[in-house]
């Protein structure tokens, strides 16, 4: 069976989808955009690891809890930049601004993502429950946080094991 230039098969072995088009990737790749991703995504990710552990002290201590709540508002504020760019990259790149079928289960997933981070900011500035309750949301957002990276590290990986194959076969 030869393979065709939009065929491509998932790590399992079963066939999938390409991730991208020949025009989706040179957009891609010749977009601001995904320099931008690039750039937010390892930032957003660094941030992420100090102001866990910085929820984690003050869960485990009561200590720190100001320095706890700059670093998860800052997390926060990451995620929107990320979020609100990462549509920006889409619509380049796919032609839509969110759910494309190439990243759709990643987009959805990065929806609970924003509503766990959101709700934490709604908790802090309607100063509702305590302040354990809003760093244990905080631990929610951030184990969904951690999934969504995945997800979409898993896609990088596999357009970069797949891109090779099919600009080979489109060429």
């Amino acid at each position: 069976m030869a393979l065709r230039s939009n065929d491509s098969y998932s790590a399992n072995g079963g066939r999938a989808a390409p991730l991208y088009t020949a025009e989706q990737r040179q957009r891609r790749d010749s977009t601001r955009w995904t320099l931008v991703q690039g750039i937010l995504a390892p930032l957003q990710f660094f941030v992420f690891l100090a102001s866990l552990m910085l929820v984690l002290r003050y869960l485990a201590t009561g200590d720190g809890a100001f320095a706890a709540t700059v670093s998860i508002v800052t997390k926060t504020l990451l995620l929107y930049a990320i979020m609100i760019t990462g549509s920006i990259w889409e619509k380049v790149v796919f032609g839509k601004w969110l759910f494309v079928p190439a990243f759709f289960w990643e987009d959805v997933f990065s929806m609970l993502v924003l509503a766990l981070h959101t709700a934490y900011l709604v908790m802090l500035i309607g100063d509702f429950g305590s302040e354990r309750d809003r760093m244990l949301l905080a631990l929610a957002a951030y184990a969904s946080y951690v999934v969504n990276a995945g997800q979409f590290l898993w896609k990088l990986r596999v357009a970069r094991l797949t891109a090779p194959s099919q600009m080979a076969l489109e060429g």
